[in-house]
This record gives structure tokens, C-alpha cells and sequence, in this order.
């Protein structure tokens, strides 16, 4: 068994990389004040899932296929690119919709996203975001792999999966609350504007990336 601080700092840079802004958080606050916390939690489930599976996906060698095959890089880069601008097309379209009626319709569990569309969507932003990639190539530059067992493994993406939950699922108890809902309906389009630009910017980032 390897010793802890080798976890505590692989932990501790993935607390601040899945807090940091970007678009699994921005997706589950959207969905947490549009839609409610079941829209939320499953944001964060999908969350915790993604980041596992970027785990055992890295630790068990995709890093090594990456760099030897770059077409591989270039499809994922692509695929998230589309991914990205779907999604800002999806939250510049609310917006547009909040703005002409003056206010944003209140959300409820017939047409508000449920626990499985945060769940699929927030899964889909998560395993195709290139900022995921990076992260674990830098884990896997910090956490000594070579000399990991497997229940090393299974610790570290254990650990990984509950700190994703655990920072989603504050993001969506904070902006799914009462006061949360009254400012969202009077100006929830600003945020659904402000995730449409923001999904934009990255996905113009990993466009000009290619060049």
C-alpha cells in the first residue's frame, strides 16, 4: 500500500481542478437552478462517474495510447469541440427564450430535466473535456504509478469519484435553494447567456488549439 500523502496530493490538486470553473460546473449549476436538485445531483453523479472512469481509463495506460496514436487526440478534441457548442446552443437558446418573456419559467419535474438527463449530460460534458485529459496526464505525473497496486488504483479513483460528487453536489445544494430560484426567475437568462458564451469560449479554445 502506498503511503497517504502520495493520495492526499493527487486529491488535493483534483479538489481545486473540479471546483475551478469550467464546464461540469457551469452544466450542474445550470442545471440545479433550472431544473432542481434531482437535475443537480445527477450533474454530480455523472461527475463522479466521469472522473472515475478518466481514472482507471489513464492509470491502466490510455495516456500511452494517446500519445503514441495522435489521431486519437485530434478525435477527442473534435468530438468535444461539437459536444461543447451543442450545449452553448442548448443554454443560448433558454436565454433567448428567459429574455423575451421577461423572466424564466418556473421549472418542474414534468418539463425540467430530471436526475437521468444531469446524469447523461453531465457524464457526455465530462468524458469528452479535454481539461479532464490534461488533468490526469499531470496525476499520473504526481502519483507514482509504476509501484501502484491494484487497490492503490481502486483507492485513488474511489477517492476521486466521492471529491467530484461531494463539490457538485454542494454546487447544486447551493443554487437549487429558495433564494437561489426567485433570483433565477427574474434573471435566470443572464446565466443560461453567461454559460452559452462561456461553453462557446472553450470550444473556440480547442478549435484554435488544432491549428
Amino acid at each position: 500500500m502506498l503511503p497517504w500523502h502520495d493520495f492526499v496530493t493527487v486529491w488535493a490538486f483534483l479538489a481545486a481542478n473540479i471546483a475551478s470553473p469550467g464546464p461540469n460546473v457551469l452544466n450542474t449549476i445550470a442545471l440545479a437552478m433550472g431544473s432542481g436538485r434531482a437535475a443537480g445531483f445527477g450533474s454530480a453523479a455523472g461527475v463522479g462517474l466521469g472522473i472515475g472512469l478518466w481514472c482507471v481509463s489513464m492509470t491502466l495506460g490510455v495516456a500511452a495510447v494517446l500519445t503514441m496514436v495522435p489521431g486519437a487526440a485530434l478525435a477527442l478534441t473534435l468530438a468535444a469541440t461539437g459536444l461543447l457548442l451543442w450545449f452553448a446552443s442548448r443554454y443560448a437558446r433558454a436565454a433567448w427564450q428567459g429574455f423575451r418573456r421577461n423572466g424564466m419559467a418556473a421549472p418542474t419535474g414534468k418539463d425540467g430535466a430530471g436526475f437521468a438527463t444531469g446524469f447523461l449530460r453531465s457524464l457526455a460534458v465530462n468524458a469528452l473535456n479535454p481539461k479532464a485529459l490534461t488533468s490526469w496526464l499531470a496525476v499520473l505525473a504526481m502519483f507514482p504509478t509504476a509501484r501502484a497496486t491494484g487497490a492503490d488504483i481502486a483507492l485513488l479513483c474511489a477517492g476521486a469519484c466521492l471529491l467530484s460528487f461531494s463539490l457538485h453536489g454542494a454546487y447544486t445544494l447551493a443554487f437549487s435553494t429558495p433564494v437561489a430560484l426567485r433570483v433565477y426567475l427574474r434573471a435566470g437568462w443572464l446565466l443560461q447567456a453567461t454559460a452559452a458564451v462561456m461553453f462557446t469560449g472553450f470550444a473556440l479554445r480547442l478549435a484554435l488549439s488544432l491549428t
